[in-house]
């Protein structure tokens, strides 16, 4: 039981980053910039901490600019990599326009 315990744990240390081994460089960029994105339009602060709502939306915007192209190009030019735009598909394609909206709710 212990062996296979420590297996999964194991497993689940050691794949994901063999798992991002495989992925060219301006992919891997691009995901880590694109989640770190994602996170923060995720922060809407609660009415009591809208003090921090500009520091957020600077973050934001230093973060999600320019992703929406650049989701594109990679697509793009990874086209017959299944592999990859797998990957490039689980981002949604047009979130610029609306970031700051979302966050200022």
């Amino acid at each position: 039981m212990r062996t296979t315990v420590f297996g999964v744990l194991l497993l689940t240390i050691v794949l994901p980053s063999i798992a991002e081994e495989w992925l060219p460089r301006d992919v891997r960029r691009f995901v880590e910039r694109r989640e770190g994105c994602d996170h923060m339009r995720g922060e809407i602060p609660a009415p009591r901490e809208k003090r921090h709502l500009p520091e957020l939306l600077r973050e934001i915007q230093r973060l999600c600019m320019g992703t929406d192209a650049r989701l594109a190009q990679l697509k793009k030019k990874y086209q017959e990599n299944s592999s990859v735009m797998q990957l490039l598909g689980e981002f949604e394609p047009d979130i610029e326009a609306g970031a700051a909206t979302r966050t200022s709710r």
